[in-house]
């Protein structure tokens, strides 16, 4: 459950930086809003890339096994 939520999370993540995007390259926002659509695109693209650095991580731990799948114990707040 874990997995399929954290997959959840960083498309819609995702999504809601490529949204932000578009309406800060839109220009119809005023200065005020600008800086703060900016301000949480920082925070999303830290939350995405984060999720991106930890699904490598894992990744990292399958490749290093000789080869054969193996479960690890993968502890993402001591990987943080």
């Amino acid at each position: 459950m874990a997995r399929k939520k954290a997959a959840v999370d960083f498309e819609q993540s995702l999504a809601e930086l490529q949204t932000l995007v578009e309406r800060l390259e839109n220009g119809e926002l005023s200065l005020e809003d600008s800086l703060t659509a900016f301000e949480q695109g920082i925070r999303l693209t830290r939350d995405c890339q984060g999720a991106l650095a930890q699904a490598e991580q894992k990744v990292q731990i399958l490749l290093e096994r000789d080869g054969e799948l193996e479960e690890a114990p993968f502890d993402a707040d001591e990987q943080a």
